[in-house]
């Protein structure tokens, strides 16, 4: 049977708040409007603009409301800012990205920081040989200098979670915190199963805020193993990569 792919962020997201143990985990996200975008910078003051189905961090923009009232505004695709003094201004600048397909609005998290650059995560979650979801992998991806996203296609840098982690806990604190994240990789897999029972694996991206509070911003159903190939600790590729070839989703290299 064909492992399902899942391209819909905003059904995924759907599926992720039904359940009361997973809601706190996910930032509120509303379909792209006018006045939703003006409601959610009023209560938020950051927000993200991104587009229901896309991959590699394309579209995706980050729109504040600014401290000096003569910008009003600022919104970010990539590196380059813009400012717009207006709200109307700023919705106008937004059309040219957001009138050509459907985009979602989602509430704004402030991530954490590796040497002066945001980061998030990438959970790796699969089926296992026992049917069961489990998290094989947990990457910190940082994002390139002035970036709004942090996807490797996009220049950010791969790094362990150790490493990115290494500013803000202590190594006890850790590996607590990532069996924490093990558990909620789990059991996102369970709760997207509920609707999407031929998924066999998914990439989580996650943001840790300045609370430390884990934060799912998206869920991809087609998460690419090989990144996990750049890391010194070559047991987990070799996890990841034994778990896909049972489900079939890498297909085995002759004499391998």
């Amino acid at each position: 049977m064909a492992i399902q792919r899942v391209r819909s962020k905003w059904a995924k997201t759907m599926v992720l708040v039904k359940s009361s143990d997973l809601r706190q985990y996910v930032p509120l996200t509303k379909r792209y409007s006018r006045e939703t975008l003006r409601s959610m910078l009023e209560e938020y003051g950051m927000v993200y603009v991104k587009p229901d189905s896309g991959t590699f961090g394309k579209g995706v923009i980050r729109v504040e409301k600014t401290s000096e009232p003569s910008q009003g505004y600022r919104f970010q695709i990539q590196k380059d800012p813009t400012f717009a003094p207006t709200f109307d201004g700023l919705c106008e600048g937004l059309r040219r990205y957001t009138g050509k397909k459907g985009y979602l609005i989602q509430k704004g998290v402030y991530l954490l920081k590796h040497q002066n650059r945001r980061f998030d995560l990438r959970v790796m979650v699969q089926k296992n040989l026992q049917n069961k979801w489990e998290t094989t992998a947990i990457i910190g991806r940082v994002s390139a200098p002035r970036n709004v996203v942090t996807n490797y296609h996009s220049g950010g840098t791969i790094m362990t979670f150790e490493k990115v982690m290494a500013e803000h806990l202590s190594p006890s604190e850790i590996s607590a915190y990532s069996s924490r994240l093990k558990k909620l990789g789990a059991a996102i897999g369970r709760q997207l199963s509920t609707a999407y029972p031929n998924l066999k694996e998914l990439g989580a991206d996650v943001a840790i805020d300045t609370k430390l509070h884990p934060w799912v911003l998206e869920v991809n159903t087609k998460p690419h193993p090989y990144i996990y190939k750049t890391l010194a600790d070559k047991s987990i590729y070799r996890k990841v990569r034994k778990y896909s070839l049972a489900y079939g989703g890498m297909k085995a290299k002759r004499g391998s």
